[in-house]
């Protein structure tokens, strides 16, 4: 399942005779480069990102455009497998700036490059570019291995834009290149049946499926029985649960094994619908999982954005060394400019902040008055009326007072969005996990309120406070009317600057997640408190939504 990845895995930490043995090439008079390529040997690819972009430097000064490109699509490597996909992207479109699509020699190189725009692409779910990076991979190739690669990467590209004719046929001419005992027989092999299978729900895949499946278990080939397994699981996930839960696992022991968190992941979503007496450790382990990725990742993020504006830094402080006095003091009394500019504009900044706050509590204010008016004009006198006919009327019609209150009701529907019971008296963590606790019930939503503690909230003001609260009701509002979900969790979390708020639940998504107000609404009171609200729709349509604001 995971080729697109695997054949530049194997560029980084290994010389394997399925790829170009030097990888990207090497220049042995830049001695940057060469350290790179050291580091990189012995997985210190970190380090060797930092010596890559060092190298490409030296480069350009020999005026070596072809070493440079070499650089460019080096840190583009390391870039996908830390999954800085964007940065990946950057380094890998400057690449092509510097390649010379005339001179053969640079031909794999650049068939390298465009295979790792591929898999960024893939990755970003930009298909249509994808598909193009492809065609470029394969048409400057010139190792028939990756060529093939190249053309089952396509195809699968091709599965995912439901390009299904278009995939067969390039999966049958591979079929029929391959040997039919090897390794690349049984991924494509696998692909074709599943793709064959999503065109044709009648189509049993799952013959040619274990036929890969066996050549796999032969060749020792565990990222080839990874994705073996998760298509069996997939084509089982509605005909035989059993089976689907038994190849979810081989998946996830298989996914531990080759240390792939991306296919944890996956395989662990399957297990989540398919092992329900297990949801909870499930669910757990793939919260656990998702976040040490995550964090894994944006640290490699900024390690590499670190690295080059060091990087740059240096180069900019040595030439500045080379000016002479009248340069350097020139060059002060530019940064004394630039700085009073900063600090004007931050001034300014300040003040039409502040005046921003002040107009934004002040119609909050206003809204509040405006909603207290409506609810004392248009149903409080209402009410009295009511209560009033009864009084005078001896045997009042019960008919009459039905009426009454149903226009009563269905005028305070008009009055959305109140101000929630919010007290400085209770203490607040009681009071949300009551509201959220409410929606919950054995028979249909199961309601799991993790890390809300008094800590959370001890440096919030009511203010954030009620609006955290309203935002929050009216979530779980429009799960119980609108997502059908089984299990909501909602997680609690503070760090020095910003308390956190994640919810997720098992239900349809967030396509009919509320009415287009009520968004609306939830956005208007999480930017009131200088916060953001974020929707995700994951596989198995797990919706997340991750909420924020300074404290």
């Amino acid at each position: 399942m995971k080729y697109l990845c695997l054949l530049f895995t194997s560029f980084l930490i290994s010389s394997c005779s399925e790829h170009p043995a030097e990888q990207i090439g090497k220049k042995t008079e830049n001695l940057l480069y060469d350290k790179a390529f050291e580091l990189r040997e012995i997985n210190q690819v970190d380090s060797a990102f930092l010596y890559f972009f060092r190298a490409k430097d030296l480069f350009l000064q020999q005026h070596d455009s072809f070493g440079a490109a070499k650089c460019f699509a080096n840190l583009a490597i390391i870039q996908e497998t830390k999954g800085d996909y964007f940065g990946s992207q950057e380094s890998a479109t400057a690449a092509m700036s510097f390649f010379n699509p005339k001179d053969i020699a640079q031909f794999n190189y650049i068939s390298i490059n465009y295979n790792t725009l591929s898999i960024v692409s893939s990755h970003l779910k930009e298909y249509q570019r994808a598909v193009q990076s492809y065609r470029q991979a394969i048409r400057f190739s010139t190792d028939s291995i990756n060529k093939n690669i190249y053309r089952n990467n396509l195809a699968n590209a091709f599965k995912k834009q439901k390009r299904y004719n278009e995939a067969i046929a390039l999966f049958e001419s591979l079929l029929k290149q391959s040997q039919t005992h090897d390794p690349a027989f049984a991924r494509v092999l696998s692909n074709y049946a599943q793709t064959r299978w999503l065109q044709n729900p009648n189509y049993n895949p799952v013959p040619a499926m274990w036929k890969a499946m066996a050549i796999r278990l032969s060749e020792a080939d565990d990222w080839g029985l990874n994705s073996s397994y998760a298509h069996l699981a997939d084509y089982y996930l509605r005909k035989q649960p059993d089976s689907a839960k038994f190849y979810a696992s081989k998946m996830l022991d298989t996914a531990q094994k080759i240390k792939s968190p991306d296919d944890q992941l996956e395989a662990l979503q399957k297990l989540i619908v398919l092992d329900p007496g297990n949801y909870t450790s499930h669910f757990n382990r793939f919260q656990t999982l998702s976040d040490s990725l995550q964090t894994a990742r944006n640290k490699a993020k900024n390690q590499f954005a670190l690295i080059r504006y060091e990087t740059e830094k240096n180069k900019s402080d040595f030439l500045r060394a080379q000016a002479d006095s009248i340069q350097k003091q020139n060059h002060i009394i530019r940064q004394y400019f630039i700085i009073g500019i900063i600090v004007l504009l931050l001034v300014l900044s300040f003040l039409w902040f502040r005046k921003r706050q002040q107009r934004l509590q002040l119609q909050v204010k206003n809204t509040e008055l405006q909603y207290s008016k409506k609810v004392h004009d248009r149903v409080a006198n209402r009410i009295y009326q009511i209560i009033s006919f009864i009084e005078n009327t001896l045997n009042p019609d019960r008919n009459s007072i039905l009426f009454a209150l149903e226009n009563v009701y269905e005028t305070s529907r008009d009055i959305s969005y109140e101000k929630a019971d919010v007290s400085e008296k209770q203490n607040y963590r009681d009071q949300l996990s009551q509201m959220l606790g409410s929606y919950s019930s054995p028979e249909s939503t199961k309601v799991l309120i993790i890390g809300n503690e008094d800590e959370i909230w001890q440096d919030t003001n009511l203010v954030q406070k009620t609006e955290i609260y309203l935002v929050l009701q009216e979530l779980m509002t429009n799960m119980k009317k609108h997502s059908r979900a089984s299990i909501v969790s909602i997680k609690f979390s503070k760090n020095q600057e910003h308390v956190s708020v994640s919810y997720t639940d098992n239900g349809i998504g967030i396509s009919e997640l509320a009415p287009k107000n009520g968004l609306q609404n939830m956005e208007n009171r999480i930017k009131t408190i200088n916060g953001t609200l974020i929707f995700e729709t994951g596989i198995n349509n797990l919706l997340k939504i991750n909420i924020a604001f300074p404290v």
